[in-house]
């Protein structure tokens, strides 16, 4: 346990301030950019036609957040599910789509786990490096392929600063948890690099849920390592390049036979997850055609045992993915701004998880902004896909985003087409009991939404308003088989259904600074979400949700406190002892954070997470944590 108390935890300089105190700031608390909107591309939000949520790196520090899945909590349009203690898997939705039809980019990289059906496990995401969180909603294909049918999270890194420094933390707590971290930047004339190390241990607690009985402890340790670098020999052209790798052991609880109760059944998953992208960049006409050429790759490898009651087993997923886009900004009076995307990718992604099976597809991009009278901003997109195993797709996008500065209101739309492929895990089989159906054909989608975003009281004030409506056709769902004399369980197998579900709903923000270093900040969602299948609301998919938290600087802004409360309503989950539906109490998390500079680079801080030790599950049998209670100190050289 020594050796993970002194490993070194990947941190970056942070500026300290609390996620509502922040707001005293319009300009850094609200980022004037989206760089998910448009592939890739800074867009102004102002420009902006699509419901996109920021979360930035000061948000993450007022809050002392270690998670990213914690982060996304705060984001209207998300739920988050974490099926047991730390490090245990986590998944996130949108809208109600399933969490295999979002997608999820870290710095450019498409991290959606082939292996494990497409989805990424937030488990293991550490958020002590994060520069920003984008949350892209509603149907996204047109711009990013097969799994963003219910949008995109884009995670972005931190990179390098001018001049050079050393960041370092330490924190430990309830759960023998300990954390530490490490890192280094410089940034000079063409070229910038961040790299660090961090280290995570907890002995945990049940993942089988303790309200049940269940007492043992499954913990989760893991270290990671990682380098963000970019080099421009010239003003014309550069470079860059990410790398991130995660080891990890994350001990979990199984469903021994005969009737296969979650209970405390010693497991363990050990893993390894690494991503890399190297690109190259081009800016020829003063910057005004732009070109990028990049190579991405990404593997997941985890072992599983539960000694005497499975035999181990081996989950391995790889994708690699070539792209280049260009993109040609050009105006035609002074009323009228261009911009033309056209893109080509290639990906293949690969398993060897029951079956050894490999899936490509090569996709072509063309998108087009208009830009009038700078107010009203246009765009549209398509798409084409070649598949090797489906006929080609096609998808598309609008959006329009009308700017009133005067007023400070920007009135927005977006409607899209969307198409999720089978998984590879679908069409070939999953284990022993799940059986591939490799007639299954894609899903589609179709969705829109509208929006207000409105300022008042010179900034002090900020409102979002949203309404989306979307529909999922040729939906993949599971189909549980028997034997039709004996009644015995035979196992389960995908199928496409004929029928439409349905997701819509509200979606609310504010932000509210009604005093200097004071601030308070709310979002709450409404989703009426129906499976299709079972004519029922959808699993896992709350009906209400929201957070609030208000933040207070004082003490000549030396100290600041955070509190912070998350909702979420009764939601359902399937019960895999029995095949049945079975309802999940709603709960109320409280969290509070608090931090004082000591010196200019020294900060001690503490915070308690689930305040008022609520009892409950975000899965099915699964548990969680008690109240937690933990302290640390950062410094920067």
């Amino acid at each position: 346990m020594s050796s993970i108390r002194s490993t070194f935890l990947l941190s970056v300089s942070v500026f300290g301030l609390s996620l509502g105190s922040a707001r005293a700031e319009e300009a850094e608390a609200l980022p004037e950019v989206s760089v998910t909107a448009n592939r890739g591309e800074a867009t102004p939000l102002t420009e902006v036609g699509s419901a996109v949520t920021i979360v930035t790196a000061e948000d993450i520090e007022a809050k002392q957040i270690r998670v990213v899945s914690d982060a996304l909590r705060l984001i209207p349009g998300v739920s988050v599910s974490r099926h047991g203690s730390f490090g245990n898997q986590t998944t996130v939705r949108l809208r109600g789509s399933e969490s295999n039809q979002t997608l999820v980019l870290i710095d450019g990289v498409a991290v959606n786990n082939p292996a494990s059906s497409s989805e990424f496990d937030f488990g293991h995401l550490m958020a002590q490096d994060i520069e920003r969180i984008e949350v892209l909603r509603g149907p996204q294909s047109a711009l990013y392929g097969s799994d963003a049918v219910g949008g995109v999270i884009n995670i972005v890194t931190k990179k390098g600063e001018p001049g050079s420094g050393v960041t370092v933390s330490a924190e430990a707590g309830s759960m023998n948890t300990y954390a530490s971290a490490v890192s280094a930047h410089a940034a000079g004339d063409g070229f910038s690099i961040r790299a660090g190390a961090s280290g995570f241990s907890t002995t945990g607690t049940s993942s089988a849920s303790k309200w049940r009985g269940n007492s043992e402890e499954d913990g989760f340790r893991s270290l990671s390592s990682y380098v963000n670098a970019s080099y421009d020999p010239t003003p014309v052209y550069g470079f860059d390049l990410v790398f991130r790798n995660t080891d990890y052991r994350s001990e979990y609880d199984d469903t021994p036979p005969p009737f296969y109760t979650l209970s405390d059944w010693p497991s363990v998953a050990d893993g390894t997850e690494t991503f890399a992208r190297g690109q190259a960049r081009l800016a020829l006409l003063d910057g005004r055609w732009t070109q990028r050429l990049g190579v991405s790759h990404f593997r997941n490898d985890v072992d599983y045992t539960a000694p005497g009651l499975w035999p181990d087993s081996t989950l391995w997923g790889e994708t690699t993915k070539y792209d280049y886009q260009s993109n040609l900004s050009f105006d035609t009076g002074a009323d009228l701004s261009h911009t033309v995307t056209a893109a080509v990718e290639y990906q293949h992604d690969e398993i060897d998880s029951y079956v050894q099976e490999d899936m490509a597809q090569s996709s072509y991009v063309a998108q087009y902004q208009l830009g009038l009278f700078d107010a009203l901003s246009l765009t549209g997109a398509l798409r084409r896909d070649a598949n090797d195993k489906f006929e080609d797709a096609t998808t598309y996008r609008l959006t329009a985003a009308y700017d009133i500065a005067a007023i400070g209101t920007k009135l927005r739309t977006s409607y899209g087409t969307g198409v999720k492929n089978p998984t590879i895990n679908e069409l070939y089989g999953y284990g022993g009991s799940y059986i591939g159906n490799p007639n299954l054909q894609p899903e589609k989608a179709k969705g829109w939404d509208v929006g207000l975003d409105q300022s008042l009281f010179g900034d002090r004030l900020s409102l979002g308003l949203t309404y989306f409506d979307q529909r999922i056709s040729n939906e993949i769902t599971t189909v549980y088989l028997y034997d039709t004399g004996t009644g015995v369980f035979l196992g389960s197998t995908p199928q496409n259904d004929p029928a439409t579900s349905r997701h819509r709903g509200i979606e609310v923000e504010a932000t509210l600074e009604p005093v200097k270093n004071l601030s308070l900040r709310a979002a709450y969602t409404y989703t009426h979400s129906h499976d299709a299948n079972r004519n029922a609301p959808e699993i896992l998919q709350p009906v209400h949700q929201g957070s609030f938290d208000i933040g207070y600087r004082f003490l000549d802004e030396k100290a600041q406190v955070n509190l912070g409360i998350v909702v979420n309503s009764d939601t359902t989950d399937i019960d895999y002892a029995t095949y049945t539906t079975q309802n999940l109490g709603s709960y109320t998390l409280v969290n509070l954070a608090g931090s004082y500079d000591v010196l200019d680079n020294v900060q001690l801080y503490a915070r308690i997470e689930n305040l008022g030790d609520a009892e409950y599950e975000e899965a099915w049998s699964y548990g969680s944590t008690g109240r937690a209670a933990y302290a640390g100190v950062k410094a920067d050289f």
